[in-house]
């Protein structure tokens, strides 16, 4: 009986693995995930075009933006892409800096770019454009 359990066990977990790699790139992840306004200590967006640059000086907006935010595997191909980047520059409380660029279908994280998950990095460059109307 132990015999007939061991045979089979191996290939079960062969199986679970593979179907957890498969998986892998489909369940994202959000790198925002917690992020407060009180955590952001000044942030600017600046859009291209029109290469004009905004300060947001009320960050809860923009923190519920950024935890929304669902990122898969790591893609670079977005130098490859035509269209308006949106640079979001965090200055955090603790004096970190980052900068985050929307771009969908690509979210960059200090120059590392990534697939995103389409709604909310597109609410995020309407978010941005917003801010961009409301200033004139």
């Amino acid at each position: 009986m132990k015999k007939i359990r061991g045979r089979f066990a191996v290939p079960v977990v062969c199986v679970l693995l593979a179907a957890g790699m498969l998986l892998t790139p489909t369940i994202g992840r959000r790198p925002f995930r917690g992020l407060k306004a009180s955590d952001i200590a000044s942030a600017a967006v600046r859009l291209t075009p029109p290469d004009r640059t905004v300060q947001i000086p009320e960050t809860e907006d923009l923190a519920g933006y950024l935890n929304d935010v669902v990122i898969y595997n790591r893609d670079d191909s977005y130098t490859e892409y035509a269209g308006q980047g949106v640079f979001f520059t965090l200055t955090m409380t603790d004096g970190t800096r980052s900068e985050v660029i929307a771009f969908s279908p690509f979210l960059i994280i200090d120059g590392a770019g990534y697939r995103t998950k389409h709604r909310p990095c597109e609410a995020l460059n309407r978010y941005a454009n917003q801010l961009l109307d409301r200033e004139g």
